[in-house]
């Protein structure tokens, strides 16, 4: 599945202030829409990213210091803006996430969200109940409540099926709220995904200093280090990474003894501020007896999804004179990632010797440690 995104910065937004469109502006040491870029930028799923600016912001602002996005030249409503980027596309990806360039807190999270459901509906856009009493009103007085039953903020990305959301733009006559609706004229049923109260749109001068905040909590980056030993024993096998190599010895320890899946385990607790596996898993507790290190390890991601984190990556060390890591590090690497829903250029697993010295040196048992960098999901 291929994926682009368009992002429309063609608007003037004047309403926040400063006399500058507000997608120009600057926000956390740079421009809105290149916090907003960045966004799209990182996540590994999306293939390609238009930015479409109006005519006469061309040459006129400095283009944001990113090297991978297309520039694209809007029209004079939204709607044509985004028929102008669809166009440039000219049906060449699967799928397209269409986003307001003036929304720069948008997360990982929303953006998978809505890639997700597009795996099986044609249309998927991210939407917040709404929660609080409404009033209709007239001349500053109330006529009477709103019933707020099904109703939606509705926010971007809204992704789309590219050939379907294309054709849908090109029939449509007159302009439109958002890219939902045109959707819903032409017929495609639309999903609804969680959004965020963090994903705003930046309207007022009050949302700058409500965004500034919110992208200095998304800078929230965390590390945490792991490190742990096992001795060796008789046996016949170790497991390594959640991977059974064959040996002359066996690894002696409370559950399976995983040395490099423990010292990795250990490091996302670490950067949670949560102890270690044996504050969760108490090794005096005879059920984790022989137990599957994966156990400990999917813990920790999902505690670490609880406390809205997400993985960025893992990197893990073996230190052992033998048996050779190399010809299983590629199968570790694809193990690890599978537990922990990364990809596997997410996880790094590799080995060293300590020369000889020590007691990994004089072929006592096998150490290993790990790093895990962690940042708001």
């Amino acid at each position: 599945m291929t994926t682009a995104a368009i992002i429309v910065a063609a608007g003037r937004g004047l309403r926040a202030g400063g006399g500058v469109p507000k997608q120009w502006r600057p926000l956390g040491g740079r421009l809105v829409v290149e916090n907003t870029l960045a966004r799209f930028a990182a996540h590994p799923e999306i293939d390609r990213t238009l930015l479409v600016v109006g005519p006469q912001d061309i040459g006129k602002y400095p283009l944001p210091a990113l090297s991978k996005f297309d520039l694209v030249t809007g029209g004079p409503t939204r709607r044509a803006s985004v028929l102008a980027g669809l166009e440039v596309l000219d049906g060449s990806y699967d799928h397209v996430l269409i986003h307001d360039g003036a929304r720069p807190c948008v997360s990982h999270d929303i953006i998978s969200r809505v890639l997700d459901a597009l795996k099986t509906h044609k249309a998927a856009a991210p939407a917040l109940p709404v929660v609080d009493a409404l009033w209709s009103g007239q001349d500053g007085v109330v006529n009477g409540p709103v019933d707020r039953s099904g109703l939606y903020r509705a926010q971007t990305p809204q992704g789309f099926d590219l050939t379907a959301i294309t054709t849908a733009h090109r029939t449509y006559i007159g302009d439109a709220a958002d890219d939902v609706e045109i959707a819903r004229a032409a017929g495609l049923e639309v999903a609804i995904v969680d959004g965020s109260e963090d994903n705003l749109k930046i309207t007022t001068a009050d949302d700058f200093r409500r965004a500034e905040r919110i992208l200095r909590h998304q800078m929230d980056i965390r590390t945490g280090n792991g490190f742990d030993v096992h001795r060796f024993c008789d046996g016949s096998q170790v497991v390594l990474c959640g991977v059974a190599v064959p040996h002359t010895r066996g690894l002696q320890g409370h559950s399976d003894a995983d040395v490099g899946m423990h010292a990795v385990t250990d490091a996302i607790y670490g950067a949670l501020a949560q102890g270690d596996i044996g504050r969760h898993f108490p090794p005096s507790d005879p059920q984790w007896k022989g137990a599957a290190s994966d156990i400990f390890l999917r813990h920790a991601v999902d505690l670490a999804q609880q406390m809205q984190y997400r993985i960025g990556n893992v990197d893990c060390t073996l230190i052992c004179e033998f048996p050779k890591i190399g010809p299983h590090a590629e199968a570790m690497q694809a193990r690890m990632a599978k537990i922990m829903g990364l990809r596997a250029d997410q996880v790094s697993i590799k080995a060293t010797t300590s020369e000889q010295l020590g007691f990994t040196g004089r072929g006592e048992g096998i150490a290993a440690q790990a790093s895990a960098t962690l940042v708001p999901a």
